[in-house]
C-alpha cells in the first residue's frame, strides 16, 4: 500500500495545488489527492487546458495524483427532494469525471446523498441508486470509477448494505471509496473492509476518539481508537494494494507540521 494525502489536509498550509504537491512530495508521501471545487484553479469553472496544466505539473514533479475528491455533494445532494437539485448534482458528477479523466486519475470521490428530516431513508436510497445507475455509463465512457464514500449521512450505514448497494448497481465503475475513520462512531473499519472486499477502490484514513462522539472526535493518526494493526491486516487480506489517503483536519498554529506528522504516522501504520 502507498501513502497519499488529500488536499483538505492543507487548510491554512497551502493555497494552491502546486504547493500542495510540492509539500506532499517533500514530506514523504507517494501521491496526492486534489479536490474539485465550485470555483478556483481546479473546479467547475476550470477548462480542460487548465486542468491539463495541473496534470503536467504533477508529472514534471514525478509525483502521482491518486484520485479526485470533492465536497460539493453536501451542497448539491444526489438525493435532494428537488429534481432540479438532483439533476445539478448529476451534472457535477459528470464534470468531475471529465476532470479526473483529464488529470489521468482512475477514481472520483462521491458522497451518495443524505437522509435528513425532509428526505426519508427509502427515498434517499432509491434516488442514489437511480443516479448511479444512470451515471455508471458516463463513468465507463471516461474510464474513471465513481467511488461511493461512507460518510456521516445517515444512509448506507452497514457494510452489508453498502456492498448490496454497489452490487445492485452492477458496474466496475461504481465501487467503494472506504473511509476508515468515519465508521468508528458505530462500527469497526476492519469489519467493513472484509465485508466490502474487492469492492474497495480507494481508502481514506483518519482517526477518531469514540468517547467524544461528534465531529470533534476526529484526531491525528494514532491518537484515536482505530485499531490500525487490525485495519492493515484486513486490507492485506482482501488484497488492497492501492493508496491509503490521509484526510486530516487543520492545526491552528504551525499548520505545516500536520503534513509531516501525518506522513510519519501513516508510514508507521503501513510499515514504511
Amino acid at each position: 500500500m502507498k501513502k497519499g494525502i488529500n488536499a483538505w489536509s492543507f487548510t491554512n498550509v497551502c493555497d494552491n495545488v502546486r504547493d500542495m504537491i510540492d509539500l506532499s512530495k517533500k514530506a514523504g508521501f507517494e501521491g496526492f489527492e486534489p479536490s474539485f471545487n465550485e470555483s478556483g484553479e481546479l473546479s467547475l469553472e476550470s477548462t480542460d487546458k487548465e486542468i491539463t496544466e495541473i496534470k503536467k505539473y504533477a508529472e514534471d514533479a514525478g509525483f502521482p495524483l491518486t484520485s479526485l475528491a470533492t465536497g460539493l455533494y453536501w451542497d448539491y445532494p444526489l438525493t435532494d427532494n428537488d429534481p432540479a437539485m438532483r439533476a445539478k448534482a448529476k451534472d457535477i458528477v459528470k464534470k468531475q469525471l471529465n476532470a479526473a479523466a483529464v488529470l489521468g486519475v482512475d477514481t472520483i470521490l462521491v458522497v451518495p446523498g443524505a437522509v435528513t428530516p425532509e428526505v426519508g431513508y427509502i427515498e434517499a436510497y432509491e434516488r442514489a441508486a437511480e443516479a448511479f445507475n444512470e451515471l455508471k455509463d458516463d463513468a465507463k465512457a471516461y474510464g474513471v470509477c465513481i467511488g461511493v464514500e461512507n460518510v456521516w449521512n445517515k444512509m448506507l450505514v452497514s457494510p452489508l448494505e453498502m456492498a448490496k448497494f454497489i452490487d445492485d448497481i452492477n458496474s466496475d465503475y461504481v465501487q467503494a471509496y472506504f473511509d476508515i475513520g468515519n465508521v468508528l462512531l458505530y462500527s469497526y473499519p476492519e469489519h467493513w473492509i472484509r465485508a466490502l472486499g474487492k469492492r474497495i477502490r480507494k481508502v481514506h484514513v483518519k482517526d477518531f476518539r469514540t468517547n467524544c462522539g461528534n465531529f470533534d472526535g476526529f484526531v491525528d493518526l494514532l491518537c484515536g481508537d482505530v485499531n490500525f494493526p487490525a485495519v492493515t491486516k484486513a486490507l492485506n487480506e482482501v488484497g488492497y494494494d492501492g493508496y491509503v489517503i490521509a484526510e486530516m483536519g487543520a492545526y491552528k498554529t504551525y499548520t505545516d507540521q500536520l503534513i509531516w506528522n501525518t506522513s510519519a504516522a501513516l508510514g508507521r501504520i503501513l510499515g514504511k
